[in-house]
C-alpha cells in the first residue's frame, strides 16, 4: 500500500496558489506570487528536507507539473542540486486530461485521477507526495485518498487564489501528530488521517423553552 502525502504552503486564510514567484500562476489576477520567498529560514529548510527525505513519486496536477518541468531539470548544479537530481530521478505521475507533452523524463500521465490514484495506492512502491495542484488535492480529499497533510502555514492573508480546501472535501479526521513553528512564524504541521469526524454536544442535557423555540425556528426556516 502507498500513501499520499500532501505537502501544502498555504496563508492563514487557506490560499496555496503560487508560492514560489510572481510568475507561477498568476490566474485570476492573482498579483502576490513569491508571497513564501520572504518567509524562507533554517527551520522552513530542513522541514522541507524532511518532506522529501522519504522514498517518493512525485504526484502533480498539469499547471505544477508544467512549472516545475520548466525547472528543476536545468537546476542540477545550482543551489538546488540536491533536489533537483531527486525530483529529475524520481517518477512523476501528472494528472491531466489535455494531451499534455510530457517532456520530463520519468513522467506518466493519469487520465481520471481519483482511480488512477486510488489504484497507485494499492501498488507496492513509495510515498505519493504532492506539491501544489490545489485542483488535484482537491479531487483527492473528495474522494478521501489523503493520508497524510503537512501544512507550512505562513504568516500572511492574501484575500483571494487558489485554495487548498473547498467545499465537497469528504468528512474525515486527521490528527497532529508532529509540529514546529519556524523562527519566522510559520507553523508546520503534519497530520495523518484518523478515522471518521467525531461529534460532541455542548448543550444542556434538557434545553430551556428558549432553545426548544429555537430549534423548532430553525426547522422551519430549512
Amino acid at each position: 500500500m502507498r500513501k499520499v502525502i500532501v505537502g501544502a504552503m498555504v496563508s492563514l486564510d487557506g490560499v496555496m496558489q503560487a508560492p514560489g514567484g510572481p510568475q507561477e500562476d498568476p490566474t485570476g489576477g492573482f498579483r502576490y506570487g513569491g508571497w513564501v520567498a520572504p518567509l524562507v529560514d533554517e527551520v522552513f529548510g530542513e522541514e522541507i528536507d524532511r518532506l522529501f527525505g522519504q522514498p517518493f513519486d512525485l504526484l502533480l496536477g498539469r499547471k505544477t507539473y508544467e512549472i516545475f518541468a520548466a525547472h528543476w531539470p536545468y537546476a542540477e548544479g545550482g543551489p538546488d542540486d540536491s533536489i533537483a537530481r531527486t525530483f529529475n530521478s524520481i517518477k512523476k505521475y501528472v494528472a491531466t486530461r489535455k494531451g499534455l507533452e510530457l517532456t520530463w523524463e520519468g513522467s506518466v500521465a493519469l487520465r481520471d485521477a481519483a482511480s488512477d490514484v486510488a489504484r497507485l495506492k494499492q501498488e507496492d512502491g513509495p510515498a505519493l507526495v504532492t506539491q501544489g495542484s490545489a485542483d488535484l488535492i482537491q479531487t483527492l480529499l473528495e474522494s478521501d485518498l489523503v493520508d497524510e497533510i503537512n501544512l507550512f502555514l505562513c504568516p500572511v492573508v492574501l484575500g483571494k487564489g487558489k485554495k487548498l480546501f473547498a467545499e465537497g472535501a469528504a468528512p474525515a479526521a486527521f490528527k497532529l501528530v508532529a509540529h514546529r513553528v519556524s523562527p519566522n512564524g510559520i507553523v508546520i504541521a503534519k497530520y495523518v488521517r484518523d478515522g471518521a469526524v467525531q461529534t460532541g454536544d455542548f448543550a444542556m442535557e434538557t434545553p430551556t423553552a428558549a432553545e426548544v423555540a429555537r430549534r423548532e425556528k430553525m426547522r422551519r426556516e430549512g
